[in-house]
């Protein structure tokens, strides 16, 4: 499954009932409680890269990956747009990059 797939997924899951998908459940909540799972998430996984535990740091990532998908779909945020973000900074330095935004 790419992350095209699973974004696909989730946007199908706006509509569905909640009590027939977590996604659908998530979404229901509203942006600020599936940007609060995201966050959980993201904590979740920096402790498992602090304590260098290679196996519970991929499946944390992973779900990291699910719940970021989330958070844009609830925010229609498409993932397309975020790649294409991704692409206009291919072959451009993190740190020039940066200092441009600022």
């Amino acid at each position: 499954m790419t992350l095209d797939d699973l974004f696909a997924t989730i946007e199908a899951r706006k509509g569905a009932d909640p009590d027939s998908s977590w996604t659908a459940k998530l979404l229901a909540k509203g942006p600020e409680k599936c940007a609060e799972k995201f966050g959980e998430e993201a904590v979740e996984a920096i402790i498992e890269a602090v304590k260098n535990d290679k196996d519970a740091l991929t499946s944390e990532a992973a779900d990291v990956l699910y719940h970021l998908l989330v958070m844009l779909a609830a925010r229609d945020v498409d993932l397309s747009d975020v790649m294409a973000e991704l692409a206009r900074r291919q072959g451009t330095s993190g740190i020039a990059e940066k200092a441009a935004r600022t």
